[in-house]
């Protein structure tokens, strides 16, 4: 069955987007979801007729909560972009004619060794307040989402691996469970460019020693800290477990940034 046609123009454009549960214009975490979601349909992602993933690994993809999926979907079928089969999912029933960019903000491309370590740099400026701030706002949903990067990440390390997608995964969802949107908007946007640096630190994680076992003490620490509660040192353990990291990357030398 198809679905009832609808103002695509309204739905598909850049404009402010409504909140089909509410009534009032969509939050952030629910214009990035559809938005991303649109982008993924229109680059072909998931072509007419697919089936897309369910709420909960949408929800776990995007690091956000199934509501926020669930609004983003009805969206895009507001749109007519797709369709459900009850019982059976939501299925991609057209693509957008006019094109619709990805919402947020775009860094320049990691283009030298000195681009990582302003990386690192930033990412000491925000990501231990994520730690400080879940810490103290934790639900079990965003708390479980933290646990089982962890979880991955301790069999890679028992497998004697490092896993750059467990290991964002793991930060991410401390932005996340921070309850804070422009902490988790800021981290997709560095996706790339904290990769770069994940897959250097990998492979200095990769030398004699037991560097891959203290990496994930570090994370577990953190992990810890988080679900106690306490918040200072979430806070402290995740600015040392990056100062760390950047230093194992550069062997303890900094480059001079002086312009």
């Amino acid at each position: 069955m198809e679905p009832a046609a609808a103002d695509a123009e309204d739905k598909t454009g850049a404009g402010p987007l409504t909140s089909p549960l509410t009534g009032t214009l969509a939050s952030p975490l629910v214009e990035r979801v559809y938005r991303r979601l649109l982008n993924d349909i229109e680059q072909g992602v998931f072509p007419v007729g697919r089936r897309l993933p369910g709420e909960n690994e949408l929800a776990t993809r995007f690091f956000v909560s199934r509501p926020i999926v669930r609004d983003a979907l009805q969206l895009l079928r507001d749109g007519g972009i797709v369709f459900s089969r009850r019982g059976s999912g939501t299925y991609v029933h057209k693509v957008p004619e006019k094109e619709t960019p990805v919402q947020g903000p775009a860094f320049a491309p990691v283009e030298t060794i000195a681009d990582i370590q302003r990386c690192y740099e930033f990412r000491l400026t925000i990501e231990p307040d994520h730690a400080y701030w879940a810490a103290k706002r934790w639900n079990e949903e965003r708390l479980t989402a933290v646990e089982t990067a962890l979880h991955q990440m301790q069999a890679a390390t028992q497998a004697h691996q490092h896993r750059e997608d467990a290991d964002f995964s793991f930060h991410t969802a401390i932005a996340a469970a921070s309850n804070n949107h422009y902490y988790v908007t800021a981290m997709l946007a560095l996706r790339d460019h904290v990769g770069v640096g994940m897959k250097f630190h990998g492979l200095a994680l990769k030398a004699p020693g037991d560097g891959l076992e203290h990496v994930f003490r570090e994370h577990s620490s953190i992990y810890q800290a988080i679900r106690d509660r306490d918040a200072e040192r979430a806070r402290s353990l995740m600015r040392l477990h990056l100062e760390g990291s950047r230093d194992r990357v550069f062997g303890g030398q900094m480059i001079d940034l002086k312009a």
